[in-house]
C-alpha cells in the first residue's frame, strides 16, 4: 500500500491461459495498448499457448492467477474438485468448506503449492499474485497464498478494494462488507512483508470495462496506486459464454488499445507503473 498523493496506475488482465481467444487479446493489448501485466492460470486449457506468447513478450509482467473456484486444478484432488478436476462454482458453499474442513484445507495447501510450482517451472519471473473470483479475500485462501507465495519469491498481491466515488457510483452495503474483508487481506499482506495496491477497479464493471467507462474513470482515479484490471478476449468460446454470460471482452480489449485511453494519462498527471516499482 502506498500513501503518496501521486496517482499511479497498473493496467492488468486476468485469465491468461483460459482460452486462445483470451491469450490473443492479452498479446494485442500489450503490444498495441496499455497492458503491462497479466495473471496466468497455470492449469487452464490454453496455458501452453499463453506460455509461448509470454516467452516472446519479455516486457509483459506475469503473476499467478490462483484458481480455487470455477476452474481447472493441477492435482485433481477429489476432496476439493469433481471427477474432471474442476473446482465448484458455489462461492458461499466453498467458503464454508474451505474454512471449516481440515481435510479440505490440507488439500488446498497441496493444490496451491502445485500451482505456484507450475508457474515456477515456466522459468518466468513471478511478478505478483491474485485469485480467480478474488477468493484470496477468504482468510484461509489468503493465508495459504501468502505463505506459499513467499517460498516462491512472491512480493506483491492484489487487494480488490474498489471505491465507488471515482466510478460515479453510490456506495452500498456490499462496499462496506468488501472493505472489512479487504482490511483482513491487507493485514495479511502487511504481515507477510509484501506490497499491495491502494485501489482496484474492475469489480462493478467486470466484463463491461468499455472504452467509454474507462475514459470516464481515468481522470477520477484516486491518489496512490490503482490497479485497473480487465478480462479481454478476441471473442468468447462456448465455455466462456457459459461462465461469463453477457460479458463484453472485445470492448475490454478496445478500452486497452484505444489511443484516447492513453491520451488521458499525461493531462491528468497519472503515471503508468508496475508491481515491482511500488
Amino acid at each position: 500500500m502506498n500513501t503518496s498523493t501521486q496517482r499511479r496506475v497498473i493496467f492488468s488482465a486476468d485469465d491468461f491461459g483460459m482460452s486462445v481467444e483470451v491469450n490473443e487479446a492479452i498479446e494485442e493489448a500489450h503490444r498495441k495498448g496499455l497492458l503491462s501485466t497479466a495473471s496466468l492460470m497455470v492449469a487452464a486449457p490454453a496455458f501452453e499457448d499463453a506460455l509461448r506468447r509470454a516467452q516472446r513478450m519479455p516486457d509483459l509482467r506475469l503473476g499467478l492467477h490462483l484458481v480455487v473456484i470455477e476452474g481447472d486444478s493441477c492435482l485433481h484432488l477429489p476432496v476439493i474438485t469433481d471427477e474432471k478436476g474442476w473446482f465448484g462454482r458455489n462461492q458461499v458453499g466453498l467458503g464454508f468448506q474451505y474454512f471449516f474442513s481440515p481435510a479440505t484445507r490440507s488439500a488446498l495447501k497441496k493444490e496451491i503449492h502445485a500451482q505456484f510450482q507450475q508457474f515456477a517451472r515456466t522459468g518466468l519471473r513471478l511478478d505478483h499474485a491474485n485469485a480467480h473470483k478474488h477468493m484470496h479475500l477468504h482468510p484461509t485462501i489468503g493465508h495459504l497464498l501468502l505463505q506459499t507465495g513467499k517460498i516462491y519469491g512472491l512480493k506483491a498481491v492484489r487487494t480488490p478494494m474498489e471505491p465507488a466515488g471515482p466510478m460515479g457510483e453510490t456506495p452500498h452495503l456490499g462496499d462496506c462488507a468488501l472493505e472489512q474483508w479487504t482490511r483482513v487481506l491487507r493485514w495479511q499482506i502487511w504481515k507477510a512483508g509484501m506490497k499491495t495496491n491502494d485501489s482496484c477497479f474492475g469489480l462493478r464493471w467486470s466484463g463491461h470495462m468499455t472504452p467509454e467507462r474507462i475514459q470516464r474513470l481515468i481522470p477520477q482515479l484516486p491518489a496512490g496506486v490503482s490497479e485497473v484490471y480487465f478480462h479481454p478476449a478476441k471473442s468468447q468460446n462456448a465455455q466462456m459464454a457459459a461462465l461469463m454470460p453477457g460479458y463484453q471482452p472485445e470492448q475490454e480489449l478496445a478500452a486497452l488499445t484505444d489511443p484516447a485511453t492513453r491520451a488521458l494519462l499525461a493531462p491528468h498527471n497519472i503515471q503508468l507503473t508496475t508491481w515491482d516499482a511500488l
